[in-house]
């Protein structure tokens, strides 16, 4: 989520008792497999949207193992990462 101001190594602080609105960047299981995307809700359903343009916007489907394990409210950057 680097294109989003989160890097590796910063520490998130995830809310689940926030319901998710559209633009939220969340963490979610998806298939078996724990991401961090940003949220899109319309008439269409549920999108997870990476913020790195090389990769695709993902359609949450009736066919994935879904869950959206919560809502991220702050990034704490690490400053001891090497730069």
């Amino acid at each position: 989520m680097q294109g989003a101001g989160i890097e590796d190594g910063d520490l998130l602080v995830i809310d689940k008792s926030l319901t998710p609105s559209d633009g939220d960047i969340a963490v979610c299981f998806l298939d078996g497999e724990f991401t961090l995307k940003r949220i899109q809700r319309d008439k269409k359903g549920l999108t997870l949207l990476p913020a790195h343009p090389d990769y695709p916007p993902i359609p949450v489907t009736d066919d994935n193992h879904f869950v959206l394990w919560g809502i991220v409210t702050y990034s704490i950057k690490d400053h001891k990462r090497k730069k």
